[in-house]
């Protein structure tokens, strides 16, 4: 059996950005992705672009997921924009708190994602496959690693089908998440999030923000490696392979790849697997 993969990408801001993108999933699509799910900006700020990136999606006969918060929602919000995803064929959403908006105060009918999933199922049954997200290197707000699983066991508790991992570079952390989730009761599928090494300087950007850990020896070898792009990416190609190579052996119920809106990285780390 093949190993199920499956690709995030981002709703674009221009129309280029839209041409580029289709473009970017005709290359991605040769993979087979059991789905493809589209990101929601802080708030809902993106909802349009997201929307229309997933009915773009489904046109091209794969199936979408939306990526659905709830932080500044009310249920009446929320009921209408799940309307819209029913009437448009999506069977798939990524349910998630979201991040505030900069500026915006609490606010909203929902504290929680697992307020969002339990309204979800509340409001339409079995009708989406619902995805939550796992935090194997600990949520960067959570109070601590317990609080952070029984909070993961809970999104699944109020209904989750599966859940996605923020990425990670360490395999022995997604493992010990997963046994210790296991011991919670949860054994809803949990798929390892995997994020290509593209740019040393934007992903110190965005594991910063997140609370991924980057290792010790990851960072200094892309702080020695300066300007030099092209080793950047060779090195990060290895480092990823590597890693999902080591997933793979450890039975992993599928890798979902955070595509940043390329073809090419993605694509060679799956090339270089090859046969999933």
């Amino acid at each position: 059996m093949t190993l199920p993969i499956s690709f995030e990408f981002f709703p674009p801001k221009t129309p280029e950005g839209a041409a580029k993108l289709r473009g970017t999933r005709a290359q991605l699509y040769t993979h087979q992705p059991e789905f493809c799910s589209v990101t929601f900006g802080a708030g809902g700020s993106t909802q349009e672009g997201t929307f229309a990136a997933v009915k773009e999606i489904l046109a091209e006969g794969v199936s979408a997921a939306s990526h659905f918060s709830c932080v500044g929602a009310t249920k009446a919000t929320v009921r209408d924009q799940l309307a819209q995803l029913q009437a448009m064929g999506v069977k798939r959403l990524v349910a998630l708190r979201g991040d505030l908006p900069s500026g915006y105060g609490a606010g909203g009918e929902f504290q929680y994602a697992s307020d969002l999933v339990a309204f979800i199922r509340a409001e339409t049954g079995d009708a989406f496959h619902i995805e939550v997200a796992a935090y194997p290197e600990i949520h960067p707000q959570a109070k601590s690693a317990e609080a952070d699983l029984q909070a993961f066991a809970a999104k699944v508790k109020a209904g989750a089908n599966s859940a996605i991992t923020q990425y990670f570079f360490n395999s022995d952390a997604y493992f010990r998440f997963v046994d210790d989730a296991y011991k919670l009761g949860v054994e809803v599928p949990v798929v390892p999030g995997i994020m290509p090494i593209t740019s040393s300087t934007q992903l110190m950007r965005f594991s910063d923000a997140c609370g991924a850990e980057i290792p010790r020896w990851i960072r200094l070898r892309l702080q020695g490696y300066g300007d030099d792009v092209e080793s950047i990416k060779a090195f990060g190609l290895d480092v990823i392979t590597d890693l999902c190579d080591q997933l793979r052996n450890g039975g992993v119920p599928g890798i979902h790849f955070y595509t940043m809106n390329q073809a090419g990285p993605t694509a060679e780390i799956i090339r270089r697997l090859a046969p999933l």
